[in-house]
């Protein structure tokens, strides 16, 4: 079946085009909405792709918005992606009351648990059915897929790409939700996503998939020190104690100052883009 893409809206941006799109989702079973910047060279040649996902309350927007990154995608060549950061408009009892659960807050994770399991089918529609998207009605390059992601992105974004190696080359994150299994959020997100056990809580958690033997191809993570979620529900040092353990090597760097918004993320967000640029060449 053809997917029909709806534009939303579309604007020239440093030669290139940004565009805001929403289609209906095979997967999720309702609409879905995301964001691609095409780069100038796009127009000539399949360009590498980024799949950025971003963190809680956030939507398909803000990362193109608040990021500054299309400046640095037109320089280098790469293609950005977008999603939405979870299903909306559900009909799930309550699904837009708390903001750590329900709209804007799909942890990039297919959920086994009901009401959940009807449309919150992230890691599905990601890897699945918004890649092929991606594939075959823009400009993209297949053979060479990064992801990168802020906050619950973050985590999202370590996770995939050790769950789906054969998709994404390259990974970075901001201020990830490195250890979900031991904060609140993951916590919170996980009993009700995915039920009681914790065996399945660990297969979305990045610190336990490194553990567990998972590789990645070498992470370039940013924190923030003055980041007022960094003690209580992002644990970086827990991923960096398995990284060390496991001989995975990893490019973690801690920044004085810095907190857990976009101006942090704009400050070093082409540092990331060569990054991932250097690893899918």
């Amino acid at each position: 079946m053809a997917v029909k893409l709806e534009v939303r809206n579309q604007h020239v941006c440093f030669g290139g085009i940004q565009s805001f799109y929403e289609h209906h989702s095979q997967i999720i079973n309702l609409p879905m909405r995301f964001s691609v910047y095409e780069p100038p060279q796009a127009q000539h040649t399949k360009r590498p792709v980024l799949f950025f996902l971003a963190g809680l309350t956030c939507t398909e927007e803000t990362f193109m918005i608040k990021a500054g990154a299309q400046r640095y995608a037109a320089e280098l060549g790469l293609l950005l992606v977008s999603p939405d950061t979870s299903p909306r408009h559900t009909g799930i009892a309550g699904e837009a009351d708390d903001w750590e659960i329900g709209s804007g807050a799909g942890f990039y994770l297919d959920a086994t648990e009901a009401p959940w399991s009807r449309h919150f089918r992230m890691e599905s529609y990601l890897t699945q059915e918004l890649l092929e998207i991606i594939s075959k009605k823009f400009p993209a390059d297949p053979e060479r897929i990064g992801i990168f992601g802020h906050s619950m992105g973050g985590h999202g974004a370590l996770t995939l790409a050790m769950r789906h190696p054969q998709v994404y080359r390259s990974v970075s994150a901001f201020a990830p939700i490195a250890a979900p299994v031991n904060c609140l959020w993951g916590q919170k997100a996980f009993s009700r996503y995915l039920g009681e056990s914790t065996e399945l809580w660990k297969k979305h958690d990045s610190t336990e998939l490194i553990e567990s033997g998972h590789r990645l191809p070498t992470p370039l993570i940013d924190q923030g020190m003055n980041d007022p979620f960094l003690i209580e529900q992002l644990h970086p040092d827990y991923f960096e104690t398995a990284c060390q353990k496991m001989n995975q090597p990893l490019i973690l760097r801690r920044h004085p100052g810095y907190d857990h918004s976009y101006y942090f993320v704009s400050t070093f967000i082409a540092d990331h883009l060569r990054h991932h640029l250097e690893t899918l060449i």
